[in-house]
């Protein structure tokens, strides 16, 4: 008489694993992304596809599926000249080029994904991009176990606020900063009468997108740039936010801090905000009001509204880490620059050019250059002006 074997004495298969590639963006894209880190939840359909409209190319998408259920999505476009077979992640740069894996996925998951990738590609570039990302690390783990070679070039660092971190040490924003805030305000207003507004989800139109570009081409990047910088110009990533916006979770995400003076658009701070996490995009004002530090007196209304929303931590990005630091912001990840390369000859060619790669990015001695991210308005002289005028309640 055979005697019944318990359940864990069974012989335990790994779970299948089933990689397709399908021309265009691939539906399983948003299945991956509802499942990812918080933090990147927005790597949807709707991102590549904005991505695709406003800058062009032709994707493909890389699937790997466990069980049945779609755990990573990569999808790539062409990039530089065609006889070179490099591919990219569509999408943009802010806050930053990845792909989602959802949170459970293993190395295995990309280890599955390589060997069709390198028929596809002769490399892949991945970023600007996080150090500690989640398909980034995967990425990197599975492409050194099947030979690919690995170049990273450094861009910047990064620089972030743990608002629960200063809040648990006391008050924050601290008395002080709010009473400079008054004495700003109170001095703005004499322009005339201040409106200070927020944008999200639904309210996201043309006349929203409108009213950012305006400020923009007012501010010092229209007057000291080619303003190709812009972040909602028609001349600048305009179209891809305008884009990204016909996602309705997209637009859940997407945030803004509007101040108007006497009707006029004047200043304004755009974000994600993703879950607990709040990506600080991009912030610019009107230099007619720069003495009275609009942009400082927008952010920090920002922030004390965003802890009302449950945010705990701020994505500064890159740039200008002066006034970020002066908000309390330290240094974060590094942002960096991938290329992995298939293995064979390609990956002994992009092992000697390592050293160019790298040598295109920027030195990793200290802070990187202040990028063209000058958003807000410096503190400079804000105390001075203070003890001349009375910074009075």
């Amino acid at each position: 008489m055979s005697k019944p074997m318990l359940l864990e004495e069974f012989t335990r298969l790994p779970p299948a694993l089933t990689v397709d590639c399908v021309d265009g963006l691939s539906g399983a894209i948003d299945a991956v992304a509802t499942r990812a880190a918080p933090s990147h939840r927005f790597l949807r359909y709707g991102w590549f596809a904005a991505g695709l409209r406003a800058y062009g190319g032709h994707a493909r998408t890389i699937t790997v599926s466990r069980e049945g259920e779609p755990v990573a999505a990569l999808p790539i476009v062409p990039a530089g000249p065609a006889w070179a077979k490099l591919v990219a992640i569509p999408g943009c740069y802010w806050p930053f080029r990845s792909f989602p894996v959802r949170e459970d996925a293993g190395v295995e998951a990309v280890e599955a994904l390589l060997p069709r990738l390198a028929r596809e590609a002769r490399a892949l570039r991945v970023g600007p991009v996080y150090d500690g990302d989640p398909g980034l690390e995967l990425f990197k783990e599975a492409a050194r176990n099947q030979g690919w070679a690995l170049l990273d070039r450094f861009v910047a660092d990064s620089f972030a606020l743990d608002i629960a971190a200063e809040r648990a040490e006391g008050t924050w924003p601290r008395n002080s900063t709010l009473k400079k805030n008054r004495f700003h305000e109170k001095h703005l207003g004499s322009h005339g009468a201040l409106d200070w507004s927020f944008v999200s989800g639904g309210d996201w139109n043309a006349a929203a997108f409108d009213a950012l570009a305006e400020i923009e081409e007012k501010s010092w990047i229209a007057a000291r740039t080619d303003g190709s910088d812009a972040k909602f110009t028609t001349t600048g990533h305009g179209a891809f936010w305008r884009a990204a916006a016909e996602d309705p979770v997209l637009a859940g995400m997407m945030w803004a801090a509007m101040l108007r003076v006497d009707g006029a658009p004047s200043a304004f701070s755009f974000d994600m905000n993703a879950g607990a996490l709040k990506y600080a995009i991009a912030n610019s004002y009107d230099p007619a009001f720069a003495k009275h530090s609009p942009g400082k007196l927008l952010y920090y209304r920002n922030l004390v509204r965003a802890i009302e929303d449950g945010i705990s931590d701020v994505d500064w990005g890159a740039g200008d880490s002066g006034y970020k630091q002066v908000i309390g912001a330290a240094k974060g990840p590094a942002i960096r620059d991938w290329l992995f390369v298939r293995p064979g000859i390609d990956a002994l060619a992009g092992k000697l050019l390592r050293g160019a790669w790298k040598r295109t990015g920027r030195s990793e001695t200290g802070s990187a250059p202040a990028e063209a991210e000058r958003v807000l308005d410096a503190e400079k002289g804000d105390d001075a002006r203070e003890k001349r005028e009375g910074a009075d309640d």
